[in-house]
């Protein structure tokens, strides 16, 4: 049986949808440096983890994220491993924006990066924000809670960055941007996914209740150059 599109989404994403980003060749492919660490293997090739090696500097990080661990590619190490539990939009709880949700964009990017870096939902750099459209809430003029697409294999698009500043949780904010994010992808005639962190049942929780359902576990790997 062939493999599904998402069971390697970011070869997937960078070999489809978003070819026009993809930094390599046939064998491998990553995302821009400043944009994401997100890279992926044609297959466990000699030929292939060669040319992933070939496309990370000295000190730097690439993440995969497929359906079975990778060998690692010489010359590279691996810097961690785990469970990333992917999930697909089934019976969606839809929502529209309102007056409160704004798009965000270029001069938000500070403020995205910074409230990224504090509640971690996922590898976030300078302009990782370029990779999709973008919603967020303002509080008193700060940015405190965000989310929007990231991978976009053809067919599907994925729901990320949803974060929520520690002083404003439990408001419903990740919850309500997410359906609005999906329900947007859904509009557009294509399949809304997202991933979490295998130990977050929280977030797992949380999103099943929005309508997505658990797909399948893939593992996350982070390999790093010396």
């Amino acid at each position: 049986m062939a493999d599904h599109v998402l069971d390697r989404p970011i070869w997937a994403a960078l070999s489809t949808g978003q070819s026009g980003l993809a930094v390599g060749g046939p064998n491998a492919l990553r995302f821009p440096a400043d944009i994401s660490p997100l890279s992926a293997l044609r297959d466990d090739s000699e030929d292939s983890l060669r040319d992933l090696a070939a496309l990370v500097g000295p000190g730097e990080t690439v993440i995969l994220a497929r359906d079975r661990p990778s060998p690692v590619p010489p010359g590279l190490v691996e810097d961690s491993r785990g469970d990333l539990t992917q999930m697909i939009a089934t019976h969606l709880v839809t929502a529209e924006a309102t007056d409160d949700i704004l798009p965000l964009g270029d001069a938000d990017a500070p403020e995205m990066l910074e409230l990224a870096t504090m509640t971690k939902p996922g590898p976030f750099l300078a302009r990782t924000h370029t990779l999709g459209d973008f919603i967020g809430m303002r509080k008193g003029g700060r940015l405190v809670a965000m989310a929007g697409e990231r991978m976009h294999p053809a067919g599907y698009c994925e729901v990320s960055g949803v974060c929520t500043h520690p002083d404003c949780r439990g408001h419903g904010y990740a919850g309500l941007l997410t359906r609005i994010v999906a329900t947007r992808i859904l509009e557009r005639g294509e399949t809304p996914f997202l991933h979490a962190y295998a130990a977050n049942e929280t977030a797992i929780r949380l999103y099943e209740k929005l309508g997505f359902s658990r797909r399948r576990v893939l593992t996350l790997q982070a390999l790093r150059r010396p």
